[in-house]
């Protein structure tokens, strides 16, 4: 009975032991199949541990890792030295047991399961783009939340990186290419400049450097610059300012003689000439503005870049990854300027000392051959400006008097004054020529009342059509960012009268107005151009000016320089022709000044001009004056 008994109680406890391994079986089971498989659980820890990476959570991604600190510092540092635009991290492809077996390997330290899971790395750098390699993270059991936790290696950001490498973009710019002249002679290129900075601990005499840097004349604001200074360690650089040589060498005696004041020689690519128009690069190499940002990829050229594997310590690169071959150099630019033309625009300006512009161009071809600015550094009026252009527009207005069957002898008078729905016009000084005054006396003596009391000869749209004959009122292919001219058509009598003489509407630019001068010269409208490469269409004007009206503006304004208001380029050699003009306009104070210009031609000489000084003066006594200096010294 005892035996049988115990032969149960075997038979039984065996039964309770295999109920048990068969409960621990399904359970075992239920917790394979229900998410929780070491490969699905190995990829759920390497999906976290690449969310955080690929959303620059790099702290919370070395969190996942058994290894924070070290995953820390090398995803820190790749991110910094690759610089890339973007990451993309591919979803985790199937997880493979780390030594190969599909039931997962046995780790010999702590034997648990390590599962290998693939997944895709992209970067997209600058100037190389997407760059993309597959490499593998290792998981095992532990970590956060009863997780899989990433096996920490420097392999894991890339296959053949080891301990104690990085990853770095290797950039190298291409050689800038210069801006140029007609004749192949730079306008832009390598410098050399001063970089300028305080350092706090040695600035012994504060006032002695703020004096110092204040006779540059650079619009550096001391004040600012002395909180600046105040605010940084006494060891810690503070920049002021990038010299050009030459206002380095003029004023280095007092920079150097305040104490504090340090310098550092460096290149930078500068305009050397037409320094508006050409324009610059920023701190960064790129253009910034003028021709140089216009053309910006042109001139830079196609930079060399390569990710290498580098030494963290010395920084030295070990081996090249990837590589963009065949950085080229960049292509210059190639203008029309004349070399000498612009230097005696910039002569002429520079002795003027007034704000202001003088453009030149070949009439034959309209290639501008000069466009020169005062301040050499300030925005390209000579271009872009957009000014009244006063009674240097009596050119076209003369021309539409013309077309229209006057010619330069018909009498039109010039009384004093001319009124017109109750707004009183009247001459510069309030002079006035007499009833016999002919078109072509009015002209050379720039008579204002004499073309507005003979404005019922023109309808309200005649300057806007005669002004298309100069090419006026279109968008112009200049190869340069222009302002081309506003013509409208005139919306009531009075309107129509100030139109007459350059004001109400009408704008121009000074390269707009030595255009209407070279047409006069040439005959013919041809679109004025600055970068011929870039230029593949040119405006034409949908209709020319008759051979009599030509003839009629030239005759007339010859005379305005022999017997005119023009007179003061009488003594310039070339048979100069010209028209003067005072245009009023209301200045930022709200008082009304004036801007001074000149336009005209070489009789001799296949050359045009126009010259505006702004915000004082008039036509004859100011703007004249500096256009003869300019012409003088055209063969200087």
């Amino acid at each position: 009975m005892t035996n049988r008994t115990y032969k149960r109680s075997g038979l039984i406890a065996l039964a309770l032991v295999l109920a048990l391994l068969a409960t621990a079986a399904v359970v075992l089971v239920l917790r394979r199949d229900d998410g929780g498989s070491p490969a699905d659980r190995a990829n759920a820890g390497a999906q976290r541990f690449l969310d955080a990476w690929a959303a620059g959570e790099l702290e919370r991604a070395a969190g996942y890792t058994d290894h924070p600190e070290a995953a820390r510092s090398l995803l820190e540092s790749v991110e910094n030295n690759l610089r890339a635009e973007e990451l993309t991290l591919g979803a985790p492809g199937e997880a493979v047991a780390a030594d190969g077996r599909e039931d997962g390997g046995q780790d010999e330290a702590d034997g648990g399961d390590a599962w290998a899971v693939p997944f895709t790395v992209t970067f997209t750098l600058p100037g190389l783009g997407p760059w993309t390699y597959d490499t593998q993270a290792v998981l095992r059991p532990g970590g956060r939340d009863d997780g899989w936790q990433v096996t920490w290696e420097s392999a894991l950001v890339h296959p053949e990186l080891a301990e104690g490498q990085t990853l770095v973009l290797s950039h190298r710019e291409a050689e800038r290419a210069p801006v140029l002249a007609a004749d192949g002679s730079e306008l832009a290129g390598p410098s050399t400049v001063w970089e300028v900075s305080v350092w706090p601990a040695r600035l012994t005499d504060p006032p002695a450097a703020w004096a110092a840097l204040d006779a540059l004349d650079a619009g550096i604001d001391t004040a600012a610059l002395a909180d600046r200074v105040a605010e940084a360690d006494p060891d810690e650089a503070v920049p002021v300012v990038t010299l050009r040589d030459s206002v380095f060498q003029e004023h280095v005696e007092d920079l150097r003689a305040a104490p504090g004041l340090q310098f550092a020689e460096g290149s930078r690519q500068l305009a050397h000439a037409a320094r508006a128009v050409v324009g610059g690069v920023d701190g960064s190499g790129a253009g910034a503005s003028g021709l140089q940002e216009r053309y910006d990829e042109q001139l830079a050229g196609t930079a060399s870049a390569a990710v290498v594997i580098a030494d963290r310590e010395s920084g030295a690169a070990l081996e090249t990854l990837y590589e963009r071959e065949g950085g080229e150099p960049g292509e210059p630019v190639t203008t029309t300027i004349d070399p000498a033309a612009q230097r005696a625009a910039e002569a002429a300006l520079e002795d003027a000392g007034r704000e202001g512009a003088i453009v030149a161009v070949r009439p034959s071809t309209g290639a501008v051959l000069a466009a020169a600015d005062w301040p050499v550094d300030g925005f390209a009026r000579s271009l872009t400006g957009q000014l009244a252009p006063g009674s240097t527009f009596k050119v076209v207005t003369a021309a539409a008097l013309l077309e229209g069957g006057l010619t330069p002898g018909d009498v039109i008078g010039c009384p004093k004054y001319a009124t017109v729905d109750g707004f009183r016009y009247e001459n510069q000084n309030e002079f006035e020529l007499g009833p016999d005054t002919t078109l072509h006396e009015a002209f050379t003596a720039s008579c204002n009342t004499a073309l507005i009391e003979n404005r019922d000869r023109l309808a309200n749209d005649s300057l806007h059509t005669t002004a298309q004959a100069f090419g006026i009122g279109t968008e112009w292919n200049v190869g340069a960012s222009t302002y081309d001219g506003n013509v409208p058509v005139a919306e009531n009598d009075n309107e129509l009268a100030a139109s007459l003489i350059g004001q109400a509407r009408v704008q121009a630019s000074p390269l707009v107005m030595a255009s209407v001068a070279a047409t006069v010269a040439d005959g013919t409208f041809r679109q004025p151009v600055l970068v011929p490469d870039a230029v593949t269409e040119r405006h034409e004007a949908p209709a020319a000016l008759n051979p009599q009206t030509v003839d009629g503006l030239r005759t007339m304004m010859r005379a305005t320089v022999t017997e005119g208001s023009a007179s003061a380029l009488r003594e310039v050699p070339g048979a100069p022709h010209g028209k003067t003009g005072t245009a009023e306009f209301e200045n930022a104070d709200g008082e009304l000044s004036t801007n001074a210009w000149i336009i005209g031609y070489l009789g001799e000489r296949d050359l045009a001009f126009a010259v505006v000084l702004e915000d004082g003066g008039s036509g004859g006594s100011d703007a004249g004056p500096v256009a003869a200096a300019f012409l003088n010294a055209l063969d200087g």
